[in-house]
């Protein structure tokens, strides 16, 4: 396994089959998004700049979707919570995942990268 794969793998059901679908649904928005690792968690890169990260977080261990330019982003599923420029977007790892939703947050990431 590489570093990315390991990241997956080493999560627990139903969090390890939610954060690889997650994965498949980015990296299926345009072939110019990329993965690698930053900060120990896996980094999506639009053009080799910082598009999205995926994380679970540590109080209810569900995963989530952090848009980096999450401040140009006008969402009601998107949460700022203490941060400054970026946005988070919850997911239920025992539901369907709001797959509508996604596409349009990340066509809209997409858009606001190109201008």
């Amino acid at each position: 396994m590489n570093k990315n794969e390991d990241f997956y793998f080493s999560k627990h059901e139903p969090n390890k089959s939610c954060l690889l679908a997650l994965r498949d649904i980015i990296l299926k928005q345009s072939e110019n998004i990329t993965e690698t690792t930053k900060y120990g968690m896996p980094c999506f890169c639009y053009h080799n700049k910082m598009f999205v990260y995926l994380w679970v977080d540590k109080k209810s261990t569900e995963p989530y979707i952090l848009f980096v330019d999450g401040d140009k982003l006008i969402h009601p599923d998107l949460e700022t919570g203490k941060r400054a420029k970026m946005k988070i977007f919850r997911v239920n790892p025992t539901k369907d995942i709001a797959i509508e939703t996604l596409n349009f947050l990340l066509e809209t990431a997409i858009d606001i990268r190109e201008k």
